[in-house]
């Protein structure tokens, strides 16, 4: 009796390894075009470090061409394992918070080969990689001069932010630079990264109101002058664009 319960939980087991990956479909899409592909899903929902990582490496390690791994967890620790380890392997990885409990993060990669050595590898998982300072973003652009090379300019500042190995505590917009946080930006993909790592985004409500973006914030929270001065006042340093 006790072998077939012990094989009996061992099926159990297998079962409820497999059911945390899903092949969704054979194609997917993405920036609205058809992809060839497979694209995956991983669910780490309550999962602690690094078994989300590990069990996304197993799929990442299986992959041959092209290839989108979508992987749910529900803390910012899993994500920024997941952005780090993502991003060594070459793959190009965007994240999204879509509460304080639920993160999705993205994981796409291009012909890629199967990882033949199965040689274990060791998996790190680094608590909080967030930095005590705060970057402060007033304009759409960045420097003065040509205004389109201005907006290309804050567009490449943004994603050099998302590939610190330190994260700023806190990101302040307002001004221009509420406009940043709102539909139509370039950067909202590099912004909601940053939100799902952990990051404090805040945009200016009284910038918000007088741009009519109100309705149109799509990353962080509305803030006041008075939370902006004293975030400033409290970081141990302040970068600004």
């Amino acid at each position: 009796m006790s072998f077939i319960l012990d094989n009996f939980g061992r099926t159990l087991q297998k079962r409820k390894e497999s059911a945390t990956m899903i092949l969704i479909s054979e194609n997917y899409k993405t920036g609205g075009s058809k992809m060839s592909g497979q694209r995956y899903m991983v669910n780490a929902m309550g999962e602690q470090c690094p078994i989300p990582v590990v069990k996304t490496k197993k799929v990442l390690d299986s992959i041959q061409g092209d290839a989108e791994i979508e992987v749910l967890v529900d803390n910012e620790t899993a994500v920024q394992n997941l952005t780090r380890m993502g991003k060594n392997t070459g793959a190009e990885v965007f994240s999204e918070k879509k509460s304080d409990k639920e993160f999705h993060v993205f994981i796409r990669v291009k012909d890629r080969q199967p990882v033949t050595d199965t040689k274990a590898e060791e998996v790190s998982c680094i608590p909080d990689v967030k930095g005590d300072f705060v970057v402060a973003v007033d304009t759409a652009t960045m420097g003065r001069g040509n205004d389109e090379l201005g907006k290309v300019l804050m567009k490449g500042f943004l994603f050099a932010v998302t590939q610190l190995d330190e994260l700023p505590k806190t990101m302040l917009f307002y001004n221009g630079g509420a406009t940043l946080t709102t539909e139509g930006s370039d950067s909202l993909e590099d912004l909601k990264s940053l939100e799902a790592q952990g990051v404090t985004i805040k945009t200016c409500g009284t910038c918000l109101n007088y741009y009519g973006l109100t309705e149109k914030l799509c990353v962080g929270e509305v803030t006041n002058m008075y939370d902006i001065v004293e975030t400033m006042a409290k970081a141990s340093k302040v970068i600004k664009p």
